[in-house]
């Protein structure tokens, strides 16, 4: 597929391990790239993100096809892999690096996520408030090289078996049917 049929998206969810391993799985997906976004230092260390120091929040970069899955479809799932209502932090991962965000490309991605952020709360999925914050895309910075595609090099790790494995199950099951392969196992 050439780069150009495929659309960007720009989200933080917590722990990019978490965020990574779940979009990798979805059919239309063709690349997830975890990184750094909305901070103010250019080509931070991960020690500097999480230091809070920099801004920037754990992101990842997802490449994507919108022919098969649409960015309205994309942030749907993205609001029911993580915790929406929670301000700087998802689990026992607390700051502003853990922030849930979308940084969106285009007015039509914001516009998107303005209409998603209404129908999941109209729905009342969480009975408290969503405090995602959409923000405008400025910057990616890739994280270094042993963050990607962690969870798939990593699965026995502590925190990739007792946090990011029954995330990564929860939504195989939930999304069995968009799923690339159409394994349950962890």
């Amino acid at each position: 597929m050439e780069e150009k049929n495929l659309e960007t998206a720009t989200l933080a969810a917590g722990c990019f391990w978490c965020v990574e391993a779940v979009f990798d799985d979805l059919i239309g997906v063709y690349d997830v790239v975890s990184g750094y976004s909305g901070g103010h230092k250019d080509n931070p260390t991960y020690q500097e993100v999480c230091s809070e120091t920099t801004g920037h929040a754990e992101v990842v970069q997802i490449k994507f096809d919108p022919t098969e899955l649409s960015y309205a479809d994309l942030l749907r799932i993205f609001f029911t892999v993580h915790d929406p209502t929670t301000l700087n932090r998802q689990g026992n991962d607390i700051g502003t690096s853990y922030r849930s965000a979308v940084f969106y490309h285009s007015d039509e991605q914001r516009q998107a996520a303005e209409e998603v952020i209404a129908e999941v709360t109209a729905a009342g999925i969480y009975s408290d408030p969503i405090v995602t914050e959409v923000t405008a895309f400025d910057k990616f910075w890739p994280a270094e090289d042993y963050h990607q595609e962690y969870f798939a090099n990593n699965p026995n790790q502590p925190y990739c078996a007792a946090v990011v494995a029954p995330k990564v199950a929860k939504f195989r099951q939930k999304f069995a049917d968009r799923l690339k392969r159409r394994s349950t196992a962890v």
